[in-house]
């Protein structure tokens, strides 16, 4: 392991938790070992009275988890801080033996691994790894998934020393299931309709990652009264040895659909904002044709939720939004109708394949793909402060640079590479003495 991490400046361009995100996620695939300082300078403090910016306890589940499943050394790792050292250690998860492989499906080892992941087993066979996030406030369960997605679809469970033993020792993966406790429509950041009608699908049809289901068992909002929700998600990692492609985001094609989801406090509201947003969307686009895959009582009058997604002829998806907070009048209905419909509109006047927040969440599947991956994001869209620091963040962990267009020559990351190996062109101490300690007999 190189004796100096990566330094990396939390008040550089977004200074917020996605640089931290992003540095920590590639951190554990990568096992670069990072030093963050000034963390989410350019942020409100995490509580009152302390000083600005600092680790909010959503951030922290995120790097709390990706270092137990590095068994990262870790300085700095609490509410508040300002500073986070995190070097990931090369160790190899196990394979355990259920305790009783008698019975139903859903016998479990009676003690967790050290990595976090729980082996669920039907008679003698493994048929999935689950893992659970909880958090005791309300906060993002999608910026929670944004950080560790990377991580659970490109690492091998059976890490390979080296590129070749990588493709050379293919072993079939197990699908994974990661419960997270938190928010799933939460201010300033992306809905689970967004995520699961919007991302999820470009990700997996236009990017190439493999199905990733959503379920979301209850949900948590920010709003009215803080509530937890409860989100499941369901993926098979990349096999060991594979290699993103290369991918494009162009020729859009013509709009085909738009897909209309509502939450709000009554039936008659939700009539009532239906109405104003098909009318708005048919004076513009006459034949256009309307879904509502979404409906639903939040049963809070300050619950208040909006999601368009205009789905294109050649499957782009873009999205906008609107999580009213304010407090509700006979007004607000108008104003968030108004306030989405012009939002969706002017992405489709822009002509490109994606909206101005899918843009920065593509940036680190460029980075890891092999090729030069190229994402259109249409005439006078320029890169959002959020897509500008994804790219400096991957330009000093992995070297790479983009262009003005926003194309990068990815590092081609092989899952089950240590990456680090090739990064720094040196050995790597395999910390066989902290494996063991770790490991469960």
């Amino acid at each position: 392991m190189p004796s100096d991490p990566i330094s990396l400046d939390g008040r550089t361009l977004e200074g917020g938790g996605q640089l931290l995100r992003l540095a920590i996620s590639l951190s554990a695939l990568t096992y670069l070992p990072v030093h963050v300082w000034d963390i989410r300078a350019n942020r409100a403090p995490w509580k009152a009275n302390q000083p600005a910016g600092g680790l909010k306890p959503a951030h922290l589940a995120a790097v709390e988890w990706l270092a137990k499943a590095t068994a990262a050394e870790t300085e700095g790792m609490s509410k508040g801080s300002q500073v986070l050292s995190f070097h990931p250690l090369q160790w190899t998860t196990q394979t355990f033996t259920p305790d009783d492989s008698s019975g139903p499906l859903g016998k479990r080892r009676k003690q967790p691994s050290p990595d976090g992941w729980e082996d669920i087993y039907h008679g003698d066979s493994l048929v999935r790894k689950e893992t659970c996030i909880e958090l005791s406030t309300p906060g993002s369960v999608c910026l929670i998934l944004q950080a560790i997605l990377p991580y659970l679809l490109f690492h091998c469970s059976d890490v390979a020393t080296s590129v070749d033993e990588a493709v050379s020792d293919a072993a079939s993966t197990v699908p994974l299931r990661v419960t997270i406790h938190g928010g799933t429509n939460v201010s300033k950041s992306p809905s689970i309709e967004y995520v699961s009608q919007g991302l999820i699908p470009m990700l997996i049809e236009k990017v190439g990652i493999p199905p990733v289901t959503v379920e979301i068992v209850k949900r948590g909002w920010s709003s009215g009264r803080a509530d937890i929700g409860i989100v499941r998600f369901d993926l098979t990692p990349f096999e060991r040895g594979a290699r993103l492609p290369e991918f494009r985001f162009s020729e859009r094609g013509e709009l085909s659909k738009m897909h209309v989801s509502i939450l709000a406090p009554s039936l008659s509201t939700r009539n009532t904002l239906r109405s104003k947003v098909c009318e708005k969307l048919l004076a513009r686009h006459p034949d256009i044709d309307i879904t509502f895959p979404i409906e639903e009582d939040t049963g809070n009058g300050a619950r208040l939720y909006l999601l368009i997604v205009a789905e294109t002829s050649n499957g782009y998806c873009l999205g906008r939004d609107c999580l009213w907070e304010r407090k509700s009048n006979s007004g607000t209905l108008d104003v968030i109708a108004n306030t989405v419909t012009n939002e969706i509109e002017r992405e489709l006047e822009r002509g490109g394949c994606v909206d101005e927040y899918m843009q920065d969440q593509l940036v680190v599947f460029q980075a890891l793909a092999r090729g030069r991956s190229v994402v259109d994001s249409g005439h006078d869209m320029h890169a959002t402060l959020h897509t500008r620091t994804a790219r400096w963040v991957t330009e000093q962990l992995l070297g790479l640079e983009f262009d003005d267009n926003g194309t990068c020559s990815g590092c081609g990351y092989q899952v089950g590479e240590y990456f680090i190996h090739r990064k720094t062109g040196r050995d790597v101490d395999n910390s066989a003495a902290e494996f063991e300690r770790l490991k469960i007999s």
